[in-house]
């Protein structure tokens, strides 16, 4: 008798029947204490997670699409039209709540992405594992305080993590019938993830790639007649029919526009070449591997384990691609790698760009590890699952614990040797900065703000001049008019009109405010700056200064309009 076997028996006698007992009344234990660490840390993220600019400009975007207008056609942005459009079914949401309105939003988003990770290590694990392998990605992605903050904060990383995980999900089902619909399904997903953030379409040929491989090692079959072929066809088919349906339009209506979006502004930052780029390069790997150290460390540990031991595999253990198809697997891994080389090619490489990548991470990681523990036996002891279960949730809640993140909730600006505690959150700040600011307008009329802090627009409702909508990168002054117009950004006459015309009874400047030149993101010249604010006092005086507000805590000065018998000459 196989010790699966004798393990088996044993699991039917009395004392088995208790021992499996405990062991789903420990599973449903750590699911709960899972459930709850995820929720407890988008709520943290939510109420005092650190603003970040990109928040103001995806909702003020949000609000215009729920208005009527239109990406490219009627207001510059940098992603693709999904965002927008997604977030403006949330409009009523962030109408009445503001920035936490689209924070609550991006948090549900974030979470189901997490889920969705789950659904995806269920489908590629070996049958008799899946339960620990939808454990376990569900527990990495959510239970990630550095995930969670960038999945609760408004940016693109949320939705296009949703996408782009789900996509892979149904992709996982083309073996079973109906396969190429799947696939046909899962190819509109990844479009659709494409137009929430650009890069994510590097998971189309990686899947493509994966699942061309797969039909070029069936056996028996002629390349053109496998379903991996098929599969590979409707994947590409379902994206270039979305991807049409999301372009085209705009390309008709905004071609100039369009590519400003989605290349002439990414294109247009420079970081230097040779040891610079290199610094910058190495510091995105070495900060991505912090984020995500205990995944990584994991996934690492599972490949090299499973690497040393795969000789010990017994006689009648199942080969790889007898337990599950290999294919969605291996389309996962080259995803990840696909997205992660594109990152790090950029200019400059921010962390925070594997974020949307995570959930898939995740979810292969979760499937090496119940795989490694496949030597030795057909199938992991439940006990043994239930320990590795346990082992992962407490990795991830130290992880988490110990995070700068979980700081930066509590403690204001580091003042010499002291930590000095925040007297209120950064977003209970903005807020406050927003009711000021709406009640400084209903003393003068006019709706609009002049502000490169869109979010102070957003927590106002009030409204940005045409070409601000980027704000702290509209600010294109070396492009001539019919350029900056046509891509509903400013130069330096037209910024120098827009505060000259006074057309806003308020105006509102923090340490991103004329600050910023595209589309290289330098800062501007101290004369340059001298020149912009001098402009600003001409046509307003300064009525209120807020500390240690918005993204990187910096002074926000608000201005009211002049007078005219207290204009200057």
């Amino acid at each position: 008798m196989s010790a699966t076997e004798e393990q088996h028996e044993a699991e039917l006698r009395p004392n088995g029947r208790s021992a499996g007992k405990a062991i789903r009344g420990g599973s449903a234990l750590l699911w709960a204490a899972t459930l709850t660490a995820a929720a407890l840390l988008s709520v943290m993220n939510l109420w005092r997670g650190a603003l970040n600019q990109d928040e103001g400009w995806y909702l003020y975007a949000a609000r215009l699409v729920a208005e009527g207008r239109h990406p490219y056609v009627d207001f510059a942005t940098t992603q693709g039209p999904v965002m927008p459009h997604v977030y403006a079914l949330a409009n009523p949401l962030i109408a009445r709540w503001g920035v936490a309105g689209g924070r609550a939003f991006t948090a549900v988003l974030g979470l189901l992405a997490a889920a969705t990770a789950s659904l995806l290590a269920w489908r590629i694990a070996p049958p008799n594992r899946r339960d620990s392998a939808a454990f376990l990605a569900f527990a990495l992605a959510a239970v990630n305080v550095y995930q969670s903050y960038f999945t609760t904060i408004v940016k693109t990383y949320a939705l296009a993590g949703l996408f782009l995980t789900a996509a892979f999900a149904l992709l996982s089902c083309w073996p079973l019938r109906r396969g190429r619909m799947a696939a046909f399904g899962a190819g509109i997903l990844l479009a659709l993830a494409a137009g929430t953030r650009l890069s994510a379409g590097a998971a189309l040929p990686a899947a493509g790639a994966a699942l061309v491989w797969a039909a070029f090692r069936a056996r028996g079959r002629a390349l053109t007649k496998s379903p991996a072929f098929h599969a590979a066809l409707a994947l590409g088919a379902g994206f270039a029919l979305a991807a049409l349906a999301l372009f085209l339009p705009f390309a008709l209506r905004a071609p100039q526009a369009l590519w400003f979006a989605l290349a002439e502004y990414h294109a247009g930052r420079q970081a230097g070449g040779g040891l610079v780029a290199l610094a910058y390069k190495a510091g995105f790997a070495s900060r991505v591997v912090q984020a995500y150290f205990v995944a990584l460390a994991l996934g690492a540990a599972a490949i090299v384990w499973g690497w040393r031991t795969r000789r010990n595999r017994p006689a009648g253990l199942p080969e790889d691609h007898a337990e599950s198809e290999p294919a969605a697997r291996h389309a996962v891994a080259l995803a990840i790698v696909a997205i992660t080389v594109l990152h790090a090619a950029a200019p400059f490489p921010y962390d925070d760009y594997q974020a949307m990548a995570f959930p898939l991470l995740a979810a292969w990681v979760a499937c090496a590890l119940v795989r490694a523990m496949a030597v030795g036996g057909t199938a992991a002891a439940p006990a043994a699952e239930l320990k590795l279960r346990a082992f992962v949730l407490a990795l991830c809640l130290a992880s988490s614990f110990s995070s700068p993140i979980n700081q930066d909730w509590f403690l204001a600006r580091r003042d010499r040797i002291w930590w000095p505690l925040r007297t209120e959150t950064p977003l209970r700040r903005l807020r406050n900065a927003g009711r000021l600011v709406r009640s400084l307008a209903a003393a003068r009329p006019g709706e609009t703000l002049l502000t490169q802090d869109p979010y102070l627009a957003v927590e106002s409702g009030l409204r940005l001049p045409d070409g601000m909508a980027l704000g702290p990168f509209c600010y294109f002054p070396d492009w001539p008019r019919e350029k900056a117009e046509r891509r509903h950004v400013l130069n330096r006459d037209m910024l120098l009109e827009t505060i000259a015309s006074g057309q806003a009874p308020v105006a509102a400047f923090s340490g991103y405010g004329l600050a910023i030149r595209a589309p290289d993101i330098a800062p501007l010249s101290e004369a340059e700056q001298a020149e912009l604010q001098a402009a600003v006092r001409r046509v307003y005086r300064l009525a209120a200064v807020v500390n240690d507000f918005g993204q990187a805590d910096t002074v926000l000065r608000i201005y009211v309009r002049r007078d005219d018998a207290d204009k200057r000459p």
